[in-house]
């Protein structure tokens, strides 16, 4: 299959390749092409960026948490009608885990045989870009390295010093601007429904970049086998809950086509707002409960999780649904929560936790099958305090989890994990299995 792909890479973090991949993907559906985006890397925020500008969901592309089969499989399927592929690359673009090349930008540019856009940041340089980008294309040549967008330059006569004697061909020089800047807060970006700073992004590329000279690079990517590896979707069979408001927001698309795909229809619904809605098992993903603690703790969800899950209804918490799902989170003040696991939460103002994570399911207190091995990501400014007495069914080869060297903390029929799970068939199929199950008691 012939996919028209480029990478949007960085020489490093802050150098405007999110600004920069964001405009492209919105300067070309302006124009008319269908773009499916992606994202290197775990995070859950670009992405949220990117949907709302393509209107196509976009996925994750990650060799750690889903092997380099799985990256392919991931793209082509998302892949489908879509005229071009824009994939947002991550850190720095040979920037891998523990200072090697796995998982970096240019491992996902092998992986997919695609050719890369290097975003160069050209604050306080003139000549020295040259060097830089010399490096870059020297340094691998396995990648293919198309070409270069040069951000925040200067004055015409600081791109005049720069512009001559480029080792790749030039496809913008986009002026320095505070105008397009997307607002932080303590996990990253904030989520696309809270900002409206990627609107001018789609102009500012059109204006200073040369979109046909992306589109033909993106078309010079070549073959890439095909390799599917989601089943195809099963009727269905039961009902699983998925928190999606505010509070709740953080999923990899791959893990809900995964749960659709062995049978369970998705029923979104907000714990801010909603009662909780007839369904056989519940997911609380990732996000900031941090910030809506009061309403949390009087929301008439908060207590219909704890009596379904008293009544057997299984239950998977991420994260901030692991801190959902204790007694009490502490942050200013002290707030009760569902209190279905056993342990209290309190916000640090400080990282706890920030990387990849594997593990192997152990013992049988939990709806997972024993021996499964998971991956995932870990990102978190809260820490966990459980009970003397609490039991945990993850052991950890890498990261931190809720203790040292331990995640997942189970009681009667929930979970909670500090790791952000990237689904693998196993999990996605106990995971229903239990909602079934649940459905016929």
């Amino acid at each position: 299959m012939t996919i028209p792909r480029i990478i949007i890479a960085g020489t490093h973090s802050g150098c405007g390749k999110t600004t920069v991949a964001s405009g492209i993907m919105g300067a070309l559906v302006k124009s008319g092409y269908v773009v499916q985006p992606f994202k290197v890397g775990p995070d859950f925020i670009d992405p949220t960026h990117h949907t709302r500008i393509c209107g196509r969901v976009s996925r994750n592309i990650d060799p750690f948490m889903m092997g380099d089969k799985g990256c392919i499989s991931t793209f082509i399927n998302a892949s489908e009608d879509a005229d071009i592929a824009i994939i947002e690359g991550v850190m720095g673009m040979y920037d891998g885990i523990d200072g090697t090349d796995l998982s970096s930008t240019a491992h996902v540019a092998r992986i997919l045989q695609a050719p890369v856009i290097l975003v160069v940041d050209a604050k306080g340089m003139s000549r020295s870009i040259h060097a830089l980008i010399k490096g870059f294309v020297d340094y691998d040549p396995t990648i293919t390295i198309a070409g270069v967008i040069v951000n925040r330059t200067g004055s015409p006569r600081h791109r005049n010093m720069m512009e001559s004697s480029l080792a790749v061909p030039s496809f913008g020089w986009i002026p320095r601007s505070d105008e397009i800047a997307m607002k932080s807060r303590h996990l990253g970006l904030v989520m696309a429904h809270e900002s409206d700073s990627h609107s001018g992004m789609g102009s500012l590329i059109a204006e200073h970049c040369d979109l046909d000279a992306i589109v033909s690079a993106a078309r010079n990517a070549p073959f890439l086998p095909t390799r599917y590896e989601f089943p195809e979707q099963t009727p269905v069979r039961t009902r699983i809950g998925i928190a999606n408001d505010n509070a709740f927001c953080f999923y990899y698309q791959d893990n809900l086509d995964r749960l659709m795909g062995n049978g369970a229809e998705l029923v979104f619904f907000s714990p801010l707002q909603d009662r909780l809605p007839p369904v056989d098992a519940l997911y609380l993903g990732g996000g900031y409960p941090e910030l809506f603690l009061p309403q949390l703790e009087s929301a008439a969800c908060t207590q219909e999780i704890r009596k379904a899950a008293d009544g057997g209804l299984p239950v998977f918490g991420e994260c901030g649904g692991l801190m959902y799902l204790t007694r009490e989170i502490t942050g200013e003040s002290t707030y009760r929560m569902t209190g279905i696991l056993p342990a209290v939460a309190e916000m640090t103002g400080r990282i706890q936790a920030l990387g990849y994570v594997k593990g192997t399911v152990v013992g049988t207190e939990s709806f997972l099958t024993p021996g499964q091995v998971m991956t995932g990501h870990e990102f978190h400014y809260s820490r966990l305090i459980p009970d003397n007495d609490a039991r945990f069914i993850l052991n950890l080869s890498r990261g931190k989890g809720i203790a040292e060297g331990q995640d997942g903390l189970a009681a009667s029929n929930a979970l909670g994990l500090y790791t952000h799970s990237y689904f693998n068939p196993a999990f996605a199929r106990d995971f229903v299995d239990a909602a079934i199950s649940f459905s016929r008691t």
